[in-house]
């Protein structure tokens, strides 16, 4: 029987990682909620303005959450952006929260 040698290749480049367990990948998150003083169209056009990447069918299925939950996550992401965006949606006249 012939035994053969395991050689050890060290791979620059790779970092363990470790995880909190909490599945959250952001810093904080946007929260709007419910106030029956705008429209579905006011806020689907702020959330269009004011929200990076928002498209006006998720922003409908973000209003008619909040219309019927009571509130929605509209953003996360780092804490500078999500600030920026809580203040001008309530700029807007929203109900807003930024969750760290």
């Amino acid at each position: 029987m012939m035994t053969q040698a395991i050689e050890t290749i060290d791979i620059p480049g790779i970092k363990e990682v470790s995880d909190l367990g909490t599945g959250e990948d952001f810093e904080a998150a946007v929260i709007v909620f419910n106030c029956d003083c705008h429209t579905y169209q006011q806020v689907i056009s702020l959330f269009c303005q004011i929200i990076p990447g928002m498209t006006p069918p998720h922003a409908f299925e973000l209003a008619w959450q909040i219309d019927h939950r009571g509130s929605a996550i509209v953003f996360q992401g780092d804490i500078k952006s999500a600030e920026t965006i809580g203040k001008k949606l309530a700029e807007g006249g929203l109900r807003v929260e930024v969750r760290y």
